[in-house]
């Protein structure tokens, strides 16, 4: 029997007792408060006379209102004058290299579970030191939240129902995710040939009506190659349409495997 994964088995940052921070939840961005900035109420002072006037009315309550505003959006000396949330900018060191690889690896695996691999490719682009990357992400299998086995199975479990992949196109996905091959061959043994010859009529049934009224060789070209890329054996797809057509009463007597 096929054991189902739960996703967020491995998403919800908790890591259990005694991991220490890497089971606590990244931190949000920084964000700049001065952002938006401050409206400008200058433009009546250009010029003389009229303009003169029109900002010596505006020294009332609307003045005080431009004051204020302006004190709110310009940070004062007492502040430091920061107006950057960049750690750069404000003076202070760069992060500690391992907690910039756990807040990034934290947050590639909020929502959907990543492999180990995928991870490590994600941590070289932001130019993690490897001694920093490799203690993250050796600190993240030991808690449980990396888990190429457990994201193997699950990746077949759900590709295999939910897009009616078979094993061998499972295999070439898991591959470009990087997990190990010994993984990849114990996870696509949950499926065998029965299963598989199962799933593909299904998707040969579904397929079976916008084909009507093609020639018959042409709905057998169709309709195996359809199988052939989600990974079917030649053999299985060819075997399924043909049964598939005959049910309908096309006659397959002397249908050619030319093509396929």
């Amino acid at each position: 029997m096929t054991r189902r994964t739960d996703w967020a088995e491995y998403t919800d940052g908790s890591a259990g007792p005694g991991d220490g921070a890497y089971g606590a939840a990244a931190a949000p961005y920084e964000t700049d408060p001065f952002a938006t900035g401050a409206r400008e109420d200058d433009e009546v002072r250009h010029g003389d006379g009229g303009a003169r006037r029109a900002g010596g009315r505006g020294r009332g309550a609307g003045g005080a209102r431009g004051r204020r505003r302006r004190e709110r959006a310009e940070p004062s000396a007492e502040d430091g004058g920061a107006t950057s949330s960049s750690r750069a900018e404000k003076g202070e060191p760069p992060r500690d290299p391992v907690e910039q690889a756990r807040a990034l690896c934290l947050r590639l695996l909020t929502g959907t579970p990543r492999t180990r691999r995928q991870l490590a490719d994600a941590l070289r682009k932001r130019e993690i030191p490897d001694e920093a990357a490799e203690e993250v992400l050796s600190r993240f299998e030991e808690v449980g939240l990396i888990n190429d086995s457990a994201f193997a199975e699950a990746w077949v479990e759900s590709r295999h129902h939910g897009r009616g992949l078979a094993r061998r196109a499972l295999a070439r996905e898991l591959r470009t995710k990087g997990v190990d091959g010994e993984l990849i061959d114990a996870a696509v043994s949950q499926l065998d040939s029965e299963q598989e010859e199962e799933t593909a009529r299904d998707l040969v049934d579904r397929k079976l009506r916008a084909t009507r009224g093609l020639d018959r060789d042409k709905r057998l070209r169709r309709l195996a190659g359809m199988l052939a890329r989600k990974g079917y054996p030649e053999g299985m797809a060819l075997r399924v349409v043909r049964q598939a057509l005959e049910e309908e009463g096309e006659d397959t007597e002397y249908l050619g495997d030319e093509g396929f």
